[in-house]
């Protein structure tokens, strides 16, 4: 099963890579996009190559059915058998309510005819049989409330006969979707994602940086921990390890958990937790080439953590930057000092006295985590709501929450900045953790207990 997690997991990286791969150059290209079209048995996604030759980037993927051994068919089967189980309590209750309702509309049409009784001696001024019904017209008036709950019952009777026939719909259509699955040879599927793997993955070294232009709807990979918190995926890992990395909170907590692979983390609870010799600080952790980077606790102090040792192999103060929310996010949680990862390498996000409050953003070196170079801002720390780094350009949010869009863009290799308009979906209404990741070319996002990514579009132009 290893091996055929990693091959989903390159599947969805891939999908990812791919779909990211617009490019622009002196020649106009030639684009195929949301256009299926066969290729024995499987189906073209999306293209893009140009009319003289050069790049050629191309998504393809099985036609409507996926390994019948892979997560999501074993996601099928459960949720079918949930269905199922749900049908036959639905059997239940509705023998029940058959039985119920024909007692509930006797006893209604009862409880209105002697309504109609009433009306009608007061009607005729009968004052000796008024006298006589004066009583149990008041215990009448206690029973007519129960008039419009038996008839709000009668219409949950018939949601339910309406809920048991979605569910059997609900059950035929999830068979039919995993029996398409089961067609699916799992060998065919692993020589042609490994050949695709290849074949993107030498296109998109063909592509330079590019100045980010979209950010597609968000993907719920899993819902879990916290309302803050941060994972993350190794940029520099080596082919085959596709560990995912897990820290819930942004104050006091020091264990990391390590899941196998992407698959893992979506389905299971399993898991290695790692222990930190100090809390840390924030949500502005980083994996990069298999050491953790993060802000210890209440300090300026920069720790790089070996997953493999357990140890630290490094730490370094962060000169003057501001800590302990001093100069935090506008969504707060301790946010003063951000670690991000992009093409260049290593960079921290802070905010100083000396520069008034506004950020500073300076490239690390990963091994001493000396500052190489810094760049100071005009961007108040305190009002940006995220911030991530892409091909040497900061990119920063107009809030965590509500309508939200990166509006402010600082770019290091011309010390420029602009205003910019990049809607940003913020679905779930709080945003405490927002990294891209240059090996899958997406943003990693945290958001209210819900862990995200999101698809990038960049402009890129063919070296």
């Amino acid at each position: 099963m290893e091996s055929e997690e990693n091959v989903l997991q390159s599947f969805l990286l891939i999908l990812l890579l791919a779909a990211s791969c617009t490019m622009v150059g002196p020649a106009a290209p030639q684009r195929q996009a949301g256009q299926a079209q066969e290729r024995g048995g499987w189906q073209v996604f999306s293209s893009a190559q140009y009319s003289g030759g050069g790049c050629v980037c191309t998504v393809v993927t099985p036609h409507d059915a996926v390994c019948s051994r892979d997560a999501r068919s074993k996601q099928v089967r459960r949720l079918l058998d949930k269905v199922q189980n749900m049908s036959r309590s639905i059997e239940d209750l509705d023998q029940r309510t058959r039985q119920d309702i024909g007692m509930v509309e006797k006893m209604e049409a009862e409880l209105r005819g002697l309504e109609r009784k009433f009306k009608a001696v007061e009607a005729g001024h009968e004052s000796n049989r008024a006298r006589h019904y004066q009583a149990v017209k008041a215990k009448m008036e206690e029973l007519r409330p129960l008039i419009p709950l038996l008839e709000a019952y009668k219409a949950d009777a018939l949601l339910v006969r309406r809920f048991r026939e979605e569910a059997a719909n609900v059950t035929a259509t999830l068979a039919e979707l995993h029996d398409r699955m089961a067609l699916v040879d799992y060998q065919d599927l692993h020589a042609r994602v490994a050949g695709l793997e290849e074949r993107l993955h030498a296109c998109m070294q063909r592509l330079a940086c590019g100045k980010l232009t979209r950010i597609a709807e968000p993907v719920i990979v899993k819902t879990s921990g916290s309302r803050f918190g941060s994972w993350m995926t190794d940029p520099l890992a080596p082919a085959g390890d596709n560990r995912v990395w897990y820290m819930d909170g942004y104050h006091n907590n020091r264990f990391v958990r390590e899941y196998e692979s992407l698959s893992d983390f979506m389905t299971s609870d399993n898991f290695t937790s790692h222990r930190l010799p100090h809390p840390w600080s924030g949500t502005g952790q980083v994996v990069l080439n298999g050491s953790l980077y993060f802000n210890k606790f209440q300090s300026h102090t920069l720790i790089k953590f070996d997953l493999k040792s357990s140890l630290i192999s490094r730490s370094r103060q962060l000169d003057f930057a501001g800590y302990n929310n001093m100069y935090h996010y506008s969504w707060g949680g301790h946010s003063d000092i951000d670690l991000m990862v992009d093409e260049g390498g290593l960079w921290a996000v802070y905010a100083t006295n000396q520069n008034a409050g506004n950020i500073v953003l300076s490239r690390l070196d990963p091994d001493s985590l000396q500052v190489l170079r810094s760049w100071t801002t005009n961007h108040p720390k305190r009002s940006a709501g995220e911030a991530f780094m892409v091909c040497g350009t900061l990119y920063v949010t107009n809030g965590y929450s509500g309508a939200t869009k990166v509006y402010y863009a600082f770019a290091t290799n011309s010390s420029t900045y602009e205003y910019i308009d990049v809607p940003l979906a913020n679905t779930y209404g709080h945003i405490s953790m927002l990294d891209y990741n240059p090996r899958d070319r997406a943003l990693y996002a945290w958001n209210n207990g819900r862990q995200l990514l999101y698809n990038v579009t960049l402009y890129h132009v063919i070296q």
